[in-house]
C-alpha cells in the first residue's frame, strides 16, 4: 500500500487539484488510499471507514457514511444472524401454499417502503417467521440503514441479569432503544413446563420483569417515529393486549397495515 508522501510526489499537475492548496492535495491523496476493512466495499473511503476533509484549511477526518452498515455486519455476526441472512432471502422462500405467497408479498411491500413503521408476522412454529423478517433485515441492509438483531429469550436473560448494575444495563438496553431498525426474534418467547396432573406441556407467560423490560425497549420506539421496529411471535397481537394492554396496544398501533398472521391448519413447513 503506498504512503501519503508516494501519493503526493505521483499526482500529476492537472488532476484538477490546485498547487496553491496543499490541504486539498493531502485530503486527495488519504482518500485514495486503500484501506482494510471487511465486510463490505465501500467506494467512497475505499475501505478505510473514514474520509477526508478539509475544514477551515486543515485536513480532518470523518467517518465515512458505510460505517453504520458494517457495525450492523458485525453485530449481526456476532449474534448469529449472519448464516440466516445468506441462506434466507426472498428468493429462497417457498410459496407453494396461497398463504405463503401473501405472507411472501406484504413482506416484500414492508422491506419496500417501511416509513418508520413496524413490522409484526405472528403465528404458528415452522410457518417461516424469522425467515420472512431475516429477508427484510437483508433489504434494510441493503438501503443502508444500521441493525440490530434481538433473540428475545437469549437477551432478555442478559438483561434482566444485569438490571441493578445501571451501567452495564444502560450500555445494553441504549442501542436497542434508539437503533434505526430493531428486529426482536422470537419475542415473549418462554420455556415450556410439565402439567403434573395432565403430564401436558404448557408455556409459561411473561413474568412482569420481562413485560418491563418490553415496555421499556418498545415503548422509547414507539415514541420516536422513526425507528423501524420488527418483531416475529408466536403470540398474536389480541394474546399480546391480554399479556399487557399497554404495550400490546403500541405495538398494534404502530404496525397496522404490516401485520400478519399465519394461523390455523398445519403451517409448520420445517415437517414438509
Amino acid at each position: 500500500m503506498e504512503t501519503v508522501a508516494q501519493i503526493l510526489a505521483e499526482l500529476p499537475q492537472n488532476v484538477g487539484i490546485c498547487p496553491s492548496d496543499p490541504a486539498q492535495m493531502k485530503a486527495e491523496a488519504i482518500n485514495a488510499l486503500p484501506g482494510a476493512l471487511k465486510g463490505f466495499d465501500c467506494p467512497v473511503c475505499k475501505n478505510k471507514g473514514f474520509e477526508a476533509v478539509v475544514s477551515a484549511g486543515d485536513v480532518r477526518c470523518v467517518a465515512c457514511g458505510c460505517m453504520p452498515k458494517r457495525r450492523s455486519l458485525l453485530r449481526i455476526a456476532e449474534s448469529g444472524l449472519q448464516a440466516a441472512l445468506e441462506a434466507c432471502s426472498f428468493e429462497t422462500f417457498q410459496t407453494p401454499e396461497p398463504w405463503q405467497a401473501e405472507a411472501k408479498s406484504r413482506a416484500l411491500r414492508y422491506a419496500a417502503d417501511p416509513a418508520g413503521k413496524w413490522f409484526l408476522i405472528c403465528g404458528a412454529v415452522g410457518s417461516g417467521k424469522t425467515h420472512l423478517c431475516t429477508a427484510i433485515c437483508a433489504q434494510l441492509l441493503k438501503a443502508g440503514l444500521e441493525l440490530r438483531y434481538m433473540r428475545w429469550r437469549d437477551e432478555a436473560v442478559r438483561l434482566k441479569a444485569c438490571v441493578n448494575d445501571a451501567a452495564e444495563y444502560a450500555r445494553l438496553i441504549d442501542p436497542l432503544k434508539t437503533v434505526p431498525v430493531l428486529y426482536i426474534d422470537d419475542f415473549f418467547k418462554m420455556p415450556k413446563q410439565v402439567d403434573e396432573a395432565t403430564g401436558r406441556a404448557r408455556e409459561l407467560v411473561p413474568t412482569q420483569a420481562d413485560i418491563n423490560l418490553a415496555f421499556e425497549i418498545l415503548n422509547a420506539r414507539y415514541i420516536d417515529k422513526r425507528r423501524l421496529t420488527l418483531i416475529s411471535t408466536e403470540r398474536t397481537p389480541e394474546k399480546l393486549l391480554d399479556i399487557d394492554e399497554a404495550l400490546g396496544s403500541r405495538i398494534y398501533e404502530r404496525s397496522r397495515g404490516n401485520t400478519l398472521r399465519i394461523t390455523g391448519g398445519d403451517k409448520n413447513w420445517r415437517l414438509k
